[in-house]
């Protein structure tokens, strides 16, 4: 097996240790997990996007035909 080192943040070297201390295993196999547990990169552009798209539900229906919906638009921008 080969051997990494890598500086972790405080709270997160804790978090690992409190866990290593309540399943009676090493710190390493916990890494070991944590990263092997990781799930794969989604395929599709899509699914990597997917939580950005807002849902035409929350929309109102006449989000186009309305100039109302127009009003102040832009405004808030800073340049």
């Amino acid at each position: 097996m080969k051997v990494l080192s890598v500086k972790l943040p405080e709270a997160l070297f804790l978090d690992i240790s409190r866990e290593a201390s309540r399943r009676k295993v090493t710190r390493s196999e916990v890494i070991r997990d944590r990263l092997s547990a990781k799930k794969p990169a989604k395929a599709s552009l899509w699914d990597q996007m997917e939580d950005l798209v807002i849902h035409d539900d929350t929309l109102p229906k006449d989000l186009s035909a309305n100039k109302a919906h127009l009003k102040k638009y832009g405004q808030n921008r800073t340049r």
